[in-house]
């Protein structure tokens, strides 16, 4: 076990290498800027070029920042419901809610083709596909809420969110069947994800959810310690087990929802960053494992947006095969290095 000033040390490498990632992703893509100009556009100069100027504050800062949001609020939910479930496959998505949100997409998509074009004034508008993703998540999120109340254990909590998932995952299947092949190509490049495009008005309300959904995760960090002893044990310490699984939910759903609604499905980032993190500061305490996860996700999203730029290319790859691609393979060397996981 590191003492807390060891600890410091990590936070303090984690917090440098997210300020060069950073950086590099702004500074490379399709044109390649100096770094200078980077920093001089950054603090309100001037740059040599003025596209350069346009293309980092209008186009890369906006996606870098989405990358971050994205990456930390992932890794935060992915670590909230592995700790809840104690069931180290279990992800930010376990509930269904990024099924809940593909139903949205797909009925706003997709039904326009399959109801002969009835949708399609619904699909005018740049926000008609963020406000029927966060729809369908939402929904989703009050059947789980309910059920919450009803179902005492945890593990069924787990399943029924899984069969949730199943459930909206064949209404997908169904709206397919019946869509054109020019609506079903437009819901498959959504279910890419997509860290690109972001107004500056979309990013603060991204940022925004994910603030709140982090302020209910480190809230409620003494008593996710607690529940990694199990149920009784956290119930004898004083946890309001119902009220602490409530908030977890919630926690979990602004992140995961809010993210999924801007950016699309992202894969991996919320399953495997939790154990990166552990794999590297070896503690159970939460206190220091959400602000690790939280720094760590956004690293590794700023590294697989980089990626998927492909530097000094025209040619952009979906954030979603290079999250898998990159970050698949490392988890395995670790697991396979280390033996177990640390839970």
């Amino acid at each position: 076990m590191k003492s807390q000033q060891s600890f410091k040390y990590v936070f303090l490498v984690l917090l440098g290498i997210l300020i060069l990632c950073f950086i590099l992703n702004l500074s490379l893509g399709s044109v390649s800027i100096p770094l200078d100009e980077i920093f001089s556009s950054l603090l309100g100069g001037s740059t040599e070029k003025s596209t350069w100027h346009y293309i980092i504050i209008e186009y890369r800062l906006p996606k870098a920042l989405t990358a971050i949001c994205v990456g930390s609020g992932l890794g935060v939910a992915g670590l909230l419901m592995q700790t809840l479930f104690r069931n180290p496959l279990a992800g930010p998505f376990v509930l269904g809610l990024s099924s809940g949100a593909s139903l949205g997409v797909a009925f706003l998509i997709l039904g326009a083709g399959a109801f002969g074009g009835v949708l399609t004034q619904v699909l005018i508008g740049e926000w008609s596909l963020v406000f029927a993703s966060a729809f369908g998540s939402f929904l989703v999120l009050l059947a789980v809420l309910a059920l919450t109340f009803k179902v005492r254990d945890t593990m069924a909590l787990l399943i029924i969110g899984l069969m949730f998932g199943s459930l909206t995952s064949a209404l997908v299947a169904v709206l397919s069947y019946f869509s054109n092949a020019e609506k079903l190509q437009q819901y498959v490049f959504w279910s890419f994800g997509s860290l690109g495009n972001q107004s500056w008005k979309g990013v603060s309300i991204l940022g925004i959810g994910v603030i709140i959904g982090l302020f209910l995760a480190f809230r409620s960090s003494k008593s996710l310690n607690a529940l990694l002893l199990g149920e009784n044990y956290a119930k004898s310490m004083g946890v309001r087990f119902k009220r602490t699984t409530f908030t977890i939910i919630i926690a979990t759903s602004i992140l995961a929802g809010t993210i999924t609604a801007f950016a699309g499905p992202i894969a991996f980032i919320g399953l495997a960053i939790p154990h990166l993190t552990r794999q590297w500061v070896t503690t159970a305490n939460h206190t220091i494992l959400i602000p690790a996860v939280l720094l760590l996700g956004a690293i590794v999203m700023l590294i697989c947006d980089t990626v998927a730029q492909i530097p000094f290319s025209e040619q952009t790859l979906p954030i979603n095969a290079i999250t898998s691609l990159v970050g698949a393979p490392v988890v395995i060397w670790l697991l396979v290095r280390k033996r177990k996981l640390l839970f």
